[in-house]
């Protein structure tokens, strides 16, 4: 794929935290963990992008989402694409979610505890900026 120099892939992710002040990540399928949320289509409001990615992911609503991101980090994937995640805090009804290929767990980390697991790079550089 020949992308121009300035291309990105826009993700946007949710930072959910318990009373603890411990994130939430979700397993995948293949092992390696991830903040909740995915790809924003063309022309689709953050919002609305990041309630359609949790729920098609794990079945579960966002009950509050903040008006401006609190993180944006910038990395590449395993196929060597730039891209990079806008991260807004929010709020789950529950965690009891739909088992899918890309949801298989859910648990909550302190960044002590997270590098202990197999994480995708852009949580590897979402800890380098939180502020637990």
């Amino acid at each position: 794929m020949d992308l121009p120099s300035c291309f990105y892939r826009v993700s946007v992710k949710a930072l959910i935290l318990d009373v603890q002040g411990r994130f939430l990540l979700s397993r995948e399928d293949n092992g390696g963990w991830d903040l909740l949320g995915g790809g924003l289509d063309h022309d689709e409001d953050p919002h609305t992008g990041l309630r359609r990615e949790v729920m098609e992911e794990t079945g579960l609503t966002l009950m509050d989402i903040g008006d401006a991101p609190v993180y944006f980090v910038t990395t590449r994937n395993e196929h060597n694409t730039p891209f990079c995640n806008v991260i807004y805090r929010a709020s789950l009804k529950n965690l009891d979610f739909v088992p899918s290929k890309e949801c298989v767990e859910l648990r909550y980390f302190t960044a002590e505890e997270a590098l202990e697991v197999r994480l995708f790079p852009n949580v590897m550089q979402f800890l380098k900026v939180f502020q637990g």
